[in-house]
């Protein structure tokens, strides 16, 4: 069996669980850590050997390209195969399939893992497997679809999610990650929605293809949500995620900090990120767990504390943010208090002394 070199990259969705962040910015290239989300899963593929990526997107594609471009400085190839209309997660492997050739990764592109895929890849090969679905536990599987395995490990059923008086049957969901023998994906029809999950996959296993699932003790994250995307930062920064990308910057007492920003007068507390020509004013505390977008201004004697700010966000004098995510170009006003999960959309704008709570979001 050839050995899985390319990957296919489901970049096709809306972001709709995401908003308001996704209105101004496409899934695939939020940032985390200052950097677009789909370059961890580029560097993980690259880690386990693979450098051929297919990247299928069809929602502001023009943002992915911006800022992934080719990805030759992540070590890969990346080429770009675009949907005139969305066609799910099934049909967007499928409107991959005319360069797909062998064995194939194929990967949601909101999930934050660090599996081991040469391990996956092996238990794949050594089964004569053609699908391999990597499997996680989850402590209430009830917001997800369910896998049932046999002893062996063989996909027997996938189940909608149980509804209130249904039995559980398994606590292991689809991970989103696949290996898939590039073959299959004729089963796929074209030219319409198709989901992965309740269609090709089921059908594979009606028809007693060799499908497995495998599954490992590796974080996993599903960053579809705002409170789930700000707590994969927190993750990353916390060490809880294996991966070969580190913040850009210089390290300094356990933070990264840009060499552009001027912070001399200002307290940053580990683990904390620092963007490029960010300016801490005097008295302004940063961290912990805090990420300050590239060209930010935190002023005098302002906190941010476990919250992610994107690019060009004004934080006025004596204003504190905590546990929140800030878009980019937001302006919250001197002595402003914001926090509890709040999500301001980009261009938002805080007035001063205002006092903003997360049960809901902020709107320009």
């Amino acid at each position: 069996m050839a050995l899985a070199t390319q990957a296919v990259i489901l970049a096709g969705g809306q972001g709709t669980r995401l908003r308001p962040l996704t209105l101004s910015r496409a899934k695939p290239v939020v940032p985390l850590l200052n950097r677009p989300f789909l370059t961890y899963q580029i560097a993980l593929l690259r880690q386990h050997g693979v450098s051929d990526i297919i990247l299928s997107c069809s929602y502001r594609v023009d943002d992915v390209r911006q800022a992934l471009g080719d990805a030759r400085d992540l070590g890969v190839t990346l080429r770009y195969v675009t949907e005139d209309e969305p066609l799910g997660t099934g049909g967007g492997v499928r409107n991959a399939a005319d360069l797909a050739r062998g064995t194939i990764f194929v990967l949601n592109g909101d999930v934050l893992t660090d599996a081991d895929l040469t391990t996956m890849r092996a238990l794949h090969e050594a089964r004569g497997s053609r699908v391999t679905i990597f499997l996680t536990p989850v402590d209430d599987p009830r917001a997800y679809g369910l896998v049932e395995t046999a002893a062996d490990d063989r996909l027997l059923r996938f189940r909608e999610k149980p509804g209130p008086d249904e039995a559980i049957t398994t606590n292991m969901i689809n991970a989103g990650v696949y290996l898939i023998d590039a073959a299959l994906l004729a089963r796929i029809p074209t030219g319409r929605m198709v989901s992965i999950e309740r269609e090709f996959f089921p059908s594979v296993i009606a028809d007693g293809i060799p499908s497995f699932g495998w599954s490992a003790p590796n974080y996993w994250r599903d960053i579809g949500n705002p409170a789930a995307y700000r707590a994969a930062q927190i993750d990353l920064l916390g060490g809880r995620v294996k991966t070969s990308l580190v913040p850009a910057g210089e390290v300094r007492q356990g933070s990264w900090v840009d060499p552009t920003a001027s912070v001399a007068a200002a307290r940053i507390e580990a683990p904390s990120v620092v963007g490029a020509d960010v300016r801490l004013e005097p008295g302004a505390q940063v961290g912990p767990y805090a990420v300050i977008g590239p060209g930010s201004i935190i002023g005098v004697g302002a906190r941010v504390q476990r919250t992610v700010l994107w690019e060009r966000v004004r934080v006025g004098d004596e204003a504190v943010l905590r546990d929140c995510v800030v878009g980019a170009d937001v302006a919250i006003g001197a002595r402003a208090d914001v926090g509890d999960g709040l999500v301001l959309e980009s261009g938002a704008v805080v007035p001063a002394g205002a006092v903003r709570r997360g049960e809901g979001t902020a709107t320009a």
